[in-house]
C-alpha cells in the first residue's frame, strides 16, 4: 500500500504535463492547417481574378470561398438573373455598372488581396438564394472578413440606384477601400452627330449652286401665313394646334433632359438623349419665338429663328 500511495503523487503531474503537451501540440497543428487553407483560399482569388475581374460563383464555391472560414478579406457578391429567359432588363444595366466598378479596382495601383468581387446567377446558385432567403435580383451585399453580414451590408439599390460611384462609396464605407471609377470612353454620340453634321453638310454641298431658298423670306413668310394669322388679336384654328404640337415638342425636350439627368444607365446613350432633349428644346422654343415675334410686330427678342 505504501508503495502505490507515494507514486500516485509522482505519476500525477506527468500524466498533466503529457495531457497539456498533447493539446498544445494538437492546437498548433490546426493553427497551422488553417493558415494554409487561407493561404489556399486566397492564392486562388487572386488567381480568379487574374483572369477576370468579377468572379462567377455558384453554390459550392459561395459555401467555400466566401461563407466558411478562415477568411481575411472581404468579398461583394451581385445576386442577379442574367438569364435571357428571366428577362430582367435591370439586371443587365446593373450588371454593366458593377463590371466597370470591378475593372476599376482590378487595373488599379491599389489592388491587392483584401476585396474581391464576385456574382451568383440565379440560374447557377439557386441554392444560394434559398440559403440567404433571398427573392429578387439585382442584390449587392458585402461579406467582411469577420463575422457575419450587418444590415448595412446590403446596398440600398431601391434608393440610391446601381450607379458605379454609387457602388465604390458604399465599399468604402464598409471596407475602407477607395476605388476610383474609370469609365471606357464612349463616342457613340460624338459620332452620332458628326453623321447628321456631315449628312447637313453633303445635301447642302451637293445644292451649293441653289441655296437661294435658305435666304428666301418671302418662301418662309408665305408658308407661315398659311396657318399663322399676322395679328396678335385673333388666331386659326390650325394655328392653335401648331403652338400646341410647339408647346408638346418642347416639353418632350425637358423630359428627356431630365432623363439624361437623373437616369443610371450607359452614360453613352445617356449622351444622346441629351443631345435630342436639347435640340428640342432650342429649335423648338426657337421656333414659338419666332411666332409669337411675327404676331406681336415691334417685340425686339428673337433666337436663332427670326
Amino acid at each position: 500500500m505504501a508503495s502505490v500511495s507515494s507514486g500516485f503523487p509522482f505519476n500525477l503531474p506527468v500524466a498533466s504535463l503529457l495531457l497539456i503537451l498533447l493539446l498544445c501540440l494538437h492546437s498548433g497543428g490546426g493553427q497551422k492547417k488553417k493558415e494554409n487553407m487561407l493561404v489556399e483560399k486566397v492564392d486562388q482569388m487572386m488567381e480568379w481574378s487574374s483572369r477576370r475581374s468579377v468572379i462567377r460563383m455558384n453554390g459550392d464555391k459561395f459555401r467555400r470561398f466566401v461563407k466558411a472560414p478562415p477568411r481575411n478579406y472581404s468579398v461583394i457578391v451581385m445576386f442577379t438573373a442574367l438569364q435571357p429567359q428571366r428577362q430582367c432588363s435591370v439586371c443587365r444595366q446593373a450588371n454593366e455598372e458593377y463590371q466597370v466598378l470591378a475593372n476599376s479596382w482590378r487595373y488599379s495601383s491599389a489592388f491587392c488581396n483584401k476585396l474581391f468581387f464576385t456574382v451568383v446567377d440565379y440560374d447557377e446558385g439557386a441554392d444560394v438564394f434559398q440559403q440567404l432567403n433571398m427573392n429578387s435580383a439585382p442584390t449587392f451585399m458585402h461579406f467582411p472578413a469577420k463575422g457575419k453580414p450587418k444590415r448595412a451590408d446590403t446596398f440600398d439599390l431601391q434608393r440610391i440606384g446601381f450607379a458605379s460611384e454609387q457602388l465604390a462609396k458604399w465599399i468604402a464605407d464598409r471596407t475602407d477601400v477607395q476605388i476610383r471609377v474609370f469609365r471606357p470612353p464612349n463616342y457613340s454620340g460624338t459620332i452620332a452627330l458628326a453623321l447628321l453634321v456631315s449628312l447637313v453638310g453633303g445635301l447642302l454641298y451637293l445644292r451649293r449652286n441653289n441655296l437661294e431658298f435658305i435666304y428666301n423670306k418671302t418662301g418662309w413668310a408665305m408658308a407661315a401665313l398659311s396657318y399663322i394669322h399676322g395679328s396678335s388679336q385673333a388666331q386659326f384654328v390650325a394655328e392653335s394646334h401648331i403652338i400646341l404640337l410647339l408647346n408638346a415638342a418642347i416639353t418632350m425636350g425637358m423630359v428627356l433632359l431630365n432623363e439624361a439627368a437623373t437616369s443610371k444607365g450607359d452614360v453613352g446613350k445617356r449622351r444622346i438623349i441629351c443631345l435630342v432633349g436639347l435640340g428640342l428644346v432650342v429649335f423648338f422654343f426657337s421656333f414659338l419665338l419666332s411666332i409669337f415675334r411675327s404676331k406681336y410686330h415691334g417685340y425686339p427678342y428673337s433666337f436663332l429663328i427670326k
